[in-house]
């Protein structure tokens, strides 16, 4: 590989480190928005996510080029460092995007409660007849 082609590749794996780094950044926004229920946040996280892991899908394709099968990147084309740099974010990113996935599959299930408990929510409440102070009930299927 000459030399432009070393300067190129290098330059590919910095900006595929630093997508990693700017996704796990993303999903960090993501659960912060989440948390603090704030859509639109959520809304522009999600879709500079999907920006990024487009770019990274573009990169890593890229990088792969010159691999004969069963190769991987680190082993062929970056240095030790590139290489640990890479692994050590790209290890951060699994481990934020399986915390990500639970607090999306919990809110999921808080949203389906949710809807199950307005939907069957009629909008009138029995009233008490007699003397007594009228009572309002709510009940609902879940």
């Amino acid at each position: 590989m000459n030399t432009a082609g070393v300067e190129e590749r290098n330059e590919r794996a910095v900006e595929y480190f630093h997508l990693l780094c700017s996704l796990s950044s993303e999903l960090e926004k993501a659960m912060q928005a989440i948390v603090k229920n704030r859509l639109t946040e959520f809304e522009e996280s999600v879709l500079n996510q999907q920006m990024l892991s487009g770019r990274l899908k573009v990169l890593a394709d890229e990088l792969c080029v010159h691999l004969e099968p069963g190769q991987s990147v680190s082993s062929r084309l970056l240095d030790a460092d590139q290489a640990r740099q890479i692994a050590n974010a790209s290890e951060t990113l699994q481990k934020l995007n399986k915390r990500y996935a639970a607090l999306l599959q919990h809110s999921s299930r808080s949203v389906a409660l949710m809807v199950s408990l307005f939907s069957s929510f009629k909008g009138s409440f029995p009233e008490a007849s007699g003397a007594r102070l009228k009572h309002q009930t709510w009940s609902c299927q879940m």
